[in-house]
């Protein structure tokens, strides 16, 4: 059941018929009292509530309304209907704890697929993880058993069927593509175009014409008609990569075409339409950003409803060695050649180095050995590059681990082995903890 507020009777009617034929069943209500009598009487799978009424034209009592509902339903998602010029508003009730936003006019398309997916999302969420298989999912080429990647790619199990816009952070080289690709192979778009954008490397001058498309003869040079990268990911997925890299004036154009759906090709006046699925990553504070106006905080939760933290390869050594066997195999498959055994002692010292490049840059050391060595790759293969880290680097990688190590067999010392307070005392959360004991034996 879906509850409609909106003092608007026009605005009621239209979505209660656009949410039964789509087989919703739902109840109205035209003013907060009402709204709190059906909230008070009953469970909602979903709300959807607009944010001014007829005291107030600032949305206070829209405001005031949404903490009222989630004292009494905290696990229903509320999707809020606000104007375009209010976004400032939805992002304030971002803040106090709503699923999502619309703007009117809203395209009804648009609207089905964020209830399907805070519904989808809100079932998956309530269910109990461990009795999850795995079967069917594709890990797109994933390896690793580490504890947080594992979590990891089980909230990518979760959400990948949805269409729940996603923002995956993490440092340079930890993958963030190869997530992206999960996200896509194991959704109901996984049939159609998967197109990645890198946008730190489209240039200002030409982001509407890579993004949106150009008619022919638009500017001086454009002889054809081509078409935007949004176009191109029409009912697929499109993977937004170095969001955070984004000039102010292009998050603007990027947030009306996520919102509405709709964009507009250069030397045209009409209108386009696109289904799409939207992946961003970046490696980027991209918080520190929105504190300092650098990015846009309505694009900011436009984004990120679902964000994917991506661990460093110092986080996940147990990986380490499979890594190894795999970019060993690969680099040999590629240069057709025979895959080459490794020694324990280059293994230990693999697992060892801090890794500031992440798996990117264990790849091309591994990829560089396997061309130069022989059938066993022996330590000496590796760390000859000024690019590599030194033995300096390695010996204070060690030291840092057993800094670490020590540090939180003393918290828990201290906190009686109470994990919530042992995590107060080292200022990480209990899952940060929880991996760190599991990772240190203790």
């Amino acid at each position: 059941m879906i509850l409609i507020i909106d003092d608007d009777a026009t605005v009621r009617k239209s979505l209660g018929l656009l949410l039964r034929r789509a087989g919703y069943a739902t109840e109205e209500a035209a003013t907060p009292a009402e709204a709190m009598t059906h909230v008070r009487a009953r469970s909602f799978s979903l709300i959807l509530m607009d944010m001014n009424y007829s005291r107030s034209t600032t949305g206070e009592e829209g405001l005031e309304l949404l903490q009222k509902v989630r004292i009494f339903q905290p696990e229903t998602p509320v999707i809020l209907i606000t104007a375009w010029g209010s976004i400032d508003l939805a992002v304030q009730g971002i803040r106090l704890g709503a699923f999502d936003f619309i703007t009117k006019p809203w395209n009804n398309l648009v609207l089905l697929q964020r209830i399907e997916t805070a519904l989808s999302l809100n079932r998956n969420g309530n269910e109990d993880s461990a009795s999850e298989e795995d079967t069917g999912f594709d890990r797109c080429g994933i390896i690793g058993s580490n504890p947080a990647l594992t979590e990891l790619l089980d909230t990518v199990k979760r959400i990948a069927p949805t269409d729940a816009p996603v923002l995956i952070l993490g440092e340079n080289g930890t993958g963030k593509e190869l997530i992206a690709n999960a996200i896509h192979a194991n959704s109901r778009r996984r049939h159609n175009p998967f197109v990645m954008v890198n946008l730190g490397g489209v240039p200002h001058s030409l982001f509407e014409s890579e993004m949106f498309g150009h008619a022919k003869g638009a500017f001086t040079g454009a002889v054809t008609a081509r078409k935007g990268r949004f176009e191109m990911a029409d009912k697929g997925t499109i993977f937004l990569d170095e969001i955070g890299d984004l000039d102010m004036a292009s998050q603007v154009k990027m947030l009306r075409v996520l919102q509405q759906h709709t964009f507009e090709p250069l030397g045209e006046s009409r209108p386009r339409k696109v289904d799409i699925r939207v992946v961003c990553a970046t490696n980027a504070d991209i918080q520190t950003k929105v504190r300092d106006r650098s990015f846009r905080e309505d694009l900011f939760y436009r984004i990120n409803l679902i964000t994917l933290t991506l661990p460093a390869l110092r986080d996940r050594r147990d990986d380490i060695p499979a890594l190894v066997r795999h970019f060993m195999s690969l680099a040999a498959k590629n240069a057709r050649m025979a895959t080459p055994g490794i020694s324990a002692e280059a293994m230990e010292f693999l697992t060892r180095l801090p890794y500031p490049g992440n798996i990117r840059q264990l790849k091309n050391m591994v990829e560089r050995a396997v061309l130069i060595g022989g059938d066993t790759l022996t330590r000496d293969l590796f760390g000859h590059d000024d690019n590599d880290v030194s033995e300096a680097d390695v010996t204070a990688a060690g030291n840092l681990g057993d800094m670490e190590r020590e540090a939180v067999a003393d918290a828990l010392r201290q906190a009686g082995g109470n994990m919530s307070h042992a995590a107060r005392i080292l200022g990480i959360t209990r899952q940060s903890l929880y991996r760190r004991k599991e990772k240190y034996g203790l």
